[in-house]
């Protein structure tokens, strides 16, 4: 496999990095989290003018004709910075809806606003008893007249707050566990019936939870219907993972580099940290196990991309990697630090909290070991 970068795939990651380094000190992070929004919408509006948020999308769609490895390179760089911008939830999962919509006059008629920045999508695809299952569905979606009448819940949906509607998984068929009879439906946010709880996450982000209550949505709001829905659900979660998974390879990144830059200049008995070989061995342990995730990403990326036929079962090692590497350099970065480690003023536990929240989405390291060993 060719890991190298094409020139146009250079300039990207070089685009993003300077605008990390340009808006993203952990000053500038916290005042952004803690603003109504919880992001810049002016960051916003500048990744849609630089083109990032229709790199993802076919030109076909309006879009730059990117795949997954231009989105892994977007989000490495995202991790580094710890970047709070819905790049993920609006334009991966969310997004991700559109692009492979059955439904492309649907597609059609949101694309141009999502990839321009004037809209904002949410994929709301869990529920309180479906815990890591994608096809674990109960909210109902029933067919009356023109309409489908959807009653249920849905939880943890990434920045649903301020999104201009929901791309929400429903039952057409079947009973609640059953991989058929899925399907997507497009809500808008301001429905009536459809009741939003917001509230913030331990890394500083935000997520909320919907409840459906008799909402009415046309029919024509059908992204996929229900022999396809679980499938397409699928591919989504399988670019989530991805992206996700190269958010939390940058912030691994920053958190062994800034272990080796604190060991250098923090003394102990007359001697830097960094001189005491028992805490070499730990960082050294701590590089190579961010070298693996990282080959791992890209070994993932490149199968998602060329339609591999075991990419799926690589992408469950990958998840099981990502979870337990990043424990394992995040406590060892606190541990290093000592009690600076546990501070609101270092970024170190900063971006611990953020790998600790991404270990948790698509399933924990736990659940895709088993997924992998099936």
């Amino acid at each position: 496999m060719n890991f190298d970068l094409s020139e146009e795939q250079q300039l990207i990651q070089d685009s993003v990095s300077r605008f990390i380094n340009d808006n993203y000190s952990l000053e500038q992070r916290e005042v952004l989290v803690k603003s109504k929004a919880g992001f810049s919408s002016e960051h916003w509006q500048q990744m849609a003018e630089l083109g990032w948020l229709g790199l993802p999308f076919s030109e076909d769609q309006g879009g730059f004709g990117g795949n997954q490895v231009d989105t892994m390179i977007v989000m490495e760089q995202f991790g580094k910075g710890l970047v709070c911008e819905p790049y993920l939830s609006a334009i991966v999962l969310g997004g991700g809806a559109l692009k492979y919509a059955t439904n492309q006059q649907l597609a059609a008629e949101w694309l141009p606003s999502v990839i321009e920045g004037s809209k904002r999508l949410a994929l709301a695809y869990a529920e309180v008893q479906s815990r890591f299952d994608l096809n674990d569905v109960a909210t109902h979606a029933r067919p009356e007249g023109d309409d489908y009448v959807v009653n249920g819940q849905k939880s943890m949906i990434q920045n649903g707050e301020g999104a201009d509607a929901y791309v929400v998984s429903v039952r057409l068929s079947g009973s609640h566990a059953d991989s058929t009879g899925i399907g997507l439906l497009l809500i808008p946010a301001d429905a009536d019936g459809l009741k939003a709880n917001h509230f913030p996450t331990v890394d500083g982000l935000r997520a909320t939870e919907l409840e459906f209550k008799d909402v009415r949505v046309p029919m024509s709001q059908l992204l996929v219907s229900g022999d396809r829905g679980f499938q397409m659900l699928t591919k989504i979660a399988a670019d989530g993972i991805l992206a996700l998974s190269a958010e939390a390879v940058g912030a691994m990144e920053m958190l062994y580099k800034d272990t080796v830059a604190y060991t250098q200049e923090r003394e102990q008995f007359g001697h830097p940290l960094a001189d005491f070989q028992a805490l070499q061995h730990r960082m050294v342990d701590m590089f190579m196990e961010y070298e693996q995730c990282k080959s791992l990403l890209y070994r993932a990326t490149l199968e998602i991309a060329e339609d591999n036929e075991d990419a799926a079962r690589t992408v469950h090692a990958l998840k099981y990697l990502i979870g337990k590497t990043a424990i394992f350099i995040g406590e060892s970065a606190v541990q290093l630090h000592g009690g600076m480690g546990v501070t609101e003023e270092l970024r170190v536990g900063h971006y611990f909290k953020r790998l600790l929240v991404l270990d948790a989405q698509f399933g924990n390291s736990d659940h895709h070991l088993q997924q992998f060993a099936a």
